[in-house]
């Protein structure tokens, strides 16, 4: 095989696996699981090698490293006294609402559970007092 012929026949598979990568990269994480479980499935080597390229591409941790970079980014000092003062007790601020929204929404989920709870036991001592009147209603 001449270079020619083997660069014309690698840059072909480079330009598909790009093209295959883009397309997956735009469909998100859930593309890139799902083919590599139905590569499993199907041919387990293709699954291994799709689990290897996401674990070595990192694709499947940018987004954690982003937020740990801008977590510390926050925490650096600007230099200046006063606007570290103010975005600190901006940070201490925000912090409290998240707190308080996360309060208030771990009581409305205890509220939606209750009331599912209290409906299901509407409902079973309805259908109670029903097999009580009605004889044919009673299971064996």
């Amino acid at each position: 095989m001449t270079n020619a012929t083997l660069n014309a026949t690698t840059s072909g598979f480079a330009s598909w696996f790009s093209r295959f990568e883009r397309w997956m990269d735009e469909r998100g994480k859930g593309a890139w699981i799902a083919a590599m479980i139905l590569g499993f499935i199907f041919f387990w080597p293709i699954g291994l090698a799709l689990l290897a390229y996401m674990i070595w591409s990192k694709g499947m941790f940018d987004k954690k490293r982003k937020k740990c970079g801008n977590i510390r980014a926050a925490m650096k000092s600007s230099g200046n006294a006063a606007f570290d003062a103010y975005k600190t007790d901006t940070l201490r601020r925000l912090e409290e609402e998240q707190d308080s929204f996360e309060t208030f929404l771990q009581r409305l989920r205890d509220a939606k559970d209750k009331a599912e709870f209290d409906q299901f036991m509407a409902e079973r001592a309805r259908k109670a007092r029903e097999a009580d009147i009605d004889p044919d209603a009673v299971r064996a």
